[in-house]
């Protein structure tokens, strides 16, 4: 059923769109060296008849880091996943859950999970061309499905035809009358279903995905499940992944501080802005980096507008740093 010694890391960082680019996920792995990475979805259209190298470019230190792909036909999903693997991706994953319109106009994303047994045929195909971990992230149902009925059904199947792991996004996909943003929050989260998924495929591993905020929520569900994913609140306040190495994998390396990260990530910076890459594309990723200090706003501020000056560099990021008193406030877990 699962790829010889593959085991699924606990914690990771789920895929988001406009959010998981190669410039944020550089910034993570300053923060975190452990936590897997999600790329945001790539399309099989756009990698095959697309800028197929820049969208499956990234840095070595992403390391372990998935490539999301979106489709629906078995035949593109294989060859796009053997790009991927032939590029370095650690895992393949294949998105089931994203309930956006343009993807339902594209016959996948959450609408794939009212087909089990077609995902099921493209995991086998992916299977099939790829020597890395293929997995599947899904929704526990969409609109009128029952997840107690569907959810065990979908996942037997794709287990069934090679998937090494499910990702479950522990909420219903609504494609009529939600919006994607109502999507995140609106369909009540069901652990429990997921929980009990679990049971059922002991062999299996099973993540978990929805609505965690903080590392001890997630913490909480590893007593019953493989791996957590964290997606929204890892975004908005990154910083909240310097624990993780330490309290999820057992490093006992001291978790990098502040000025530590914009350090790491100048880095980047500095390199990217030499080949052309404004630095608006980088900073907006660090907004949230000195959530709960004092200055995070002044912070904010300066990376936010400073940075869209002509002229801005890597100084801006440096005048954002000496707005904030680290010492003021920890970060929460």
């Amino acid at each position: 059923m699962t790829t010889d010694s593959y085991t699924f890391p606990q914690f990771s960082v789920a895929p988001m769109m406009d959010w998981t680019d190669r410039h944020d996920r550089y910034l993570l792995r300053v923060i975190s060296r452990r936590v897997r990475l999600y790329t945001e979805m790539a399309t099989t259209g756009a990698l095959i008849h697309g800028p197929r190298e820049r969208l499956l470019r990234f840095d070595p230190s992403e390391h372990p880091v998935a490539l999301q792909l979106g489709g629906s036909d078995a035949a593109e999903l294989a060859d796009c996943a053997a790009m991927g693997a032939d590029a370095g991706y650690d895992e393949i994953n294949l998105n089931c859950g994203c309930p956006s319109d343009r993807v339902q106009n594209g016959a996948f994303g959450a609408i794939l999970m009212r087909n089990a047994r077609h995902v099921a045929e493209c995991v086998a195909a992916m299977k099939a061309r790829v020597p890395v971990p293929v997995t599947v992230k899904c929704r526990i149902g969409v609109d009128e499905q029952e997840p107690e009925e569907v959810l065990p059904d979908f996942v037997r199947r794709v287990a069934d035809a090679g998937a090494d792991a499910v990702i479950v996004h522990a909420r219903k996909a609504w494609l009529s009358g939600l919006s994607p943003k109502e999507n995140r929050d609106v369909p009540p989260l069901d652990y429990g279903l997921v929980h009990r998924l679990k049971e059922r495929f002991p062999d299996l591993p099973v993540i978990l995905n929805g609505g965690l905020e903080t590392l001890d929520a997630a913490a909480a569900h590893l007593e019953r499940l493989d791996g957590v994913m964290l997606g929204r609140a890892a975004y908005h306040r990154p910083m909240l992944l310097a624990e993780v190495d330490r309290r999820f994998f057992g490093e006992e390396t001291p978790p990098p501080d502040l000025a530590a990260v914009i350090d790491g990530y100048l880095e980047h910076v500095e390199r990217e802005m030499l080949s052309g890459t404004p630095l608006p594309h980088m900073t907006r990723h660090m907004l949230g980096l000195a959530h709960g200090m004092s200055g995070a706003r002044s912070f904010r501020r300066i990376l936010g507008e400073e940075s869209r000056q002509p002229g801005a560099g890597p100084e801006t990021i440096r005048r954002a740093l000496a707005a904030v008193d680290v010492t003021a406030a920890p970060v929460a877990a």
